[in-house]
């Protein structure tokens, strides 16, 4: 039996830059816990604003991001979008799927193959 994979690497498309201009890329996600997905309900910025849920979610799973020492809401907040985006697809990717794969089928055979997906950002 093999062993779970709780923790995945990420590139982000663009980068998170910093208040110093120091530009953030490479990271990690961990899968999300019942707690990452029901604690934030209670959360009054949720309760005014669904949308905000995506932004909590990501403050609590994303466990590093270049040489940061903390990845709080304000950090997510201040991602540009496509960055923004590109880790709720992860997300979406690992917790439902287990994996951080895209499926692909190449053009000219047809062959059949999984993607990382964490490297596509590059």
């Amino acid at each position: 039996m093999g062993v779970l994979q709780t923790e995945y690497d990420f590139v982000l498309p663009m980068g998170y830059v910093d208040g110093d201009g120091t530009l953030h890329k490479e990271g990690k996600m961990r899968l999300a816990t019942a707690a990452d997905e029901i604690l934030p309900m209670k959360d009054p910025r949720v309760q005014n604003n669904p949308a905000y849920l995506a932004v909590i979610l990501l403050s609590r799973v994303v466990t590093s991001l270049g040489t940061l020492n903390i990845i709080n809401t304000k950090v997510i907040e201040e991602l540009f979008s496509g960055d923004f985006t590109y880790l709720q697809e992860m997300y979406s990717r690992i917790n439902q799927n287990g994996s951080n794969t895209i499926k692909a089928v190449c053009p000219k055979c047809e062959h059949k193959f999984d993607v990382e997906a964490s490297y596509l950002g590059e």
